[in-house]
């Protein structure tokens, strides 16, 4: 099972709409995804058509340490998803436990690799503990970059944290860089493009997520872009994203 977290620590990224799509996208190429919601603000489950205060989901593995199968919902063919949770949140305040607190999320997916081809995490926008576990459960970082400058250096924040959380901990894991919200036409939209690749050589995934107002507006319908709009720019590229990363998992 490959197990990827997709985080970012700027908002307005599409983070949660790559974490969506890109599930929905390998599930539909004929992938088991499993989908995990650990963002307190459950922007995922809510994207999805899953919310109110009573769902239990990742809290309650995480902090009742109940099983994580318990609280897998079914979404749709070959894709399940692991609701946030209501006192998700709660989590971030745990002092018991030391160290441990940060693999909670690690021990609670053992068990399931043989059940998903793919674990795909929605990560909160923080370096908490809530994405420390996320980072540490996984062992490869999806990273949405906006085509605009501050977006970089997002990214070059983000990066200095995961290099030093797994220099700390003797850790290692691939991270890919997912360009969004693209404006081909823009030189601003090109340059970003243009300095991620030179920077980042092999990291840069093949395909841009280009701006889609279909995909701004699916998740407000609790779907995502290929039940809202299955041929519309966005599930296009979603597709063809998902592609990308079943080829780099077979060329790593």
């Amino acid at each position: 099972m490959r197990k990827i977290a997709v985080i970012s620590q700027k908002g307005g990224v599409g983070k949660t709409t790559t974490s969506m799509n890109l599930a929905h996208a390998l599930a539909l190429s004929g992938k088991k995804v499993l989908l995990v919601d650990m963002d307190p603000q459950a922007n995922l489950s809510t994207s999805l058509g899953i919310h109110g205060s009573e769902v239990k989901g990742v809290a309650a593995v995480l902090l009742e340490n109940e099983p994580i199968a318990s609280h897998i919902a079914p979404l749709k063919e070959n894709l399940d998803l692991i609701p946030a949770g209501g006192k998700l949140g709660e989590l971030e305040f745990l002092s018991d436990g030391g160290s441990s607190r940060g693999f909670l999320l690690e021990q609670a997916i053992k068990g399931l690799s043989e059940s998903y081809d793919f674990l795909i995490i929605d990560c909160p926008p923080s370096a908490g503990l809530l994405g420390m576990n996320a980072m540490l459960a996984v062992n490869e970082l999806l990273i949405p970059v906006s085509s605009d400058y501050l977006s970089m250096q997002g990214l070059s924040r983000l990066l200095g944290i995961v290099q030093h959380i797994e220099e700390k901990l003797n850790r290692s894991s691939k991270k890919w860089i997912v360009i969004t919200r693209y404006h081909r036409r823009r030189r601003l939209a090109n340059e970003v493009r243009n300095k991620l690749l030179n920077y980042f050589p092999g990291r840069v995934l093949d395909t841009p997520i280009r701006e889609s107002v279909a995909l701004a507006e699916s998740p407000s319908y609790g779907v995502s872009i290929f039940d809202y709009k299955k041929l519309s720019f966005g599930a296009q590229d979603y597709l063809s994203l998902a592609r990308d990363i079943v080829l780099k998992g077979q060329a790593v």
